[in-house]
């Protein structure tokens, strides 16, 4: 009997077809760092990431400023030899600000040291999707997306795309050279993108895949007081607000009314938290971080549940 694959979808105009769950690396850069998930194993990490390829996930979303480059070095251990190799999306403009801080730099100069660093760690010769992290400071965004133009062009990169840009940043860069793939926040609890961003994307067919689809591991369903009360202190999510008291209390009432949905489905509530953001027309894919080979096996199919109008109204309770 075939074993069902995860879905796929063209990524905008990119011509790259990409399996509707992606790969994210985040947690993966460890500890000992600003924004850090804890410590993670990086053999765990490497099995993780080749699981997911077997799967049939086919791109991974990593960061420089993940674990500080050591996300990166993970990500391209992992990848080496791999056929056919997962495509491998990463970013560019924030770096470690020293004294357990970041900085915003999108000037030319800093980002083609970025890319540089980027395709050794990653052992590339070229990355198909680079983007530009934030856009920050403001004024120069004109600059970054310039110099990412100037880098497409030297087949550096293969195609190029923005995170968590407005859509009259996106206009701006527009005006400068096409943008092919944008990546904003997107779950049943960040969903300001609806209003204005996700609608300017699906009419200028740009490819969307969105971050943080189970709001950092809050609507997975793994979540509870005990759980949170026993992170690590470099955990970021332990000190967050949507993660403590009284905030927890509603998130997880939303956790058990994906639960329920889960059920008619056979999956788990994570896996509807995913799968509600790919429902919305204008999203191609959604980064998933990814840990454990297990929770690859979990959550490789979270693109194939098609919600119907019931499932929909139970989430929305």
């Amino acid at each position: 009997m075939a074993i069902e694959a995860p879905a796929r979808v063209r990524l905008g105009r990119t011509g790259l077809e990409i399996s509707r769950i992606g790969l994210g690396a985040w947690a993966i850069g460890g500890s000992g760092w600003w924004h850090a998930w804890g410590s993670q194993d990086d053999e765990q990490s490497i099995a993780t990431i080749r699981r997911a390829a077997e799967l049939g996930i086919n791109w991974v979303d990593t960061a420089p400023i993940y674990g500080l480059g050591h996300s990166e070095e993970v990500v391209g251990r992992a990848l080496e030899g791999l056929d056919p190799r997962p495509y491998v999306f990463t970013k560019a403009g924030l770096q470690d600000g020293g004294d357990n801080s970041v900085r915003n730099v999108l000037k030319r100069d800093s980002i083609l040291r970025e890319v540089e660093l980027s395709l050794k760690r990653l052992r590339l010769d070229v990355i198909d999707v680079y983007q530009a992290h934030w856009p920050i400071p403001d004024e120069d965004v004109e600059e970054v997306w310039s110099t990412f133009a100037e880098l497409k062009g030297q087949g550096v990169v293969a195609h190029i795309g923005v995170s968590n840009f407005s859509v009259s940043q996106l206009r701006r860069a527009q005006a400068i050279a096409p943008v092919e793939t944008l990546q904003p926040p997107y779950s049943l609890l960040t969903r300001d993108v609806e209003s204005e961003i996700l609608p300017f994307a699906e009419a200028e067919r740009l490819g969307v895949v969105v971050y943080s689809p189970q709001e950092s591991g809050l609507l997975s369903g793994a979540m509870s007081p005990e759980r949170i009360a026993a992170l690590p202190d470099d955990d970021w999510r332990k000190h967050d607000e949507r993660f403590n008291q009284p905030q927890l209390s509603r998130h997880l009432a939303l956790v058990g009314r994906l639960a329920a949905v889960g059920e008619r489905h056979g999956t788990t509530a994570g896996a509807i938290a995913i799968a509600w953001t790919l429902h919305n027309a204008a999203v191609d894919g959604a980064v998933v971080g990814l840990r454990r080979p297990e929770q690859v096996e979990e959550l490789a199919l979270a693109g194939n549940v098609a919600l119907g109008d019931d499932d929909l109204a139970t989430i929305a309770g």
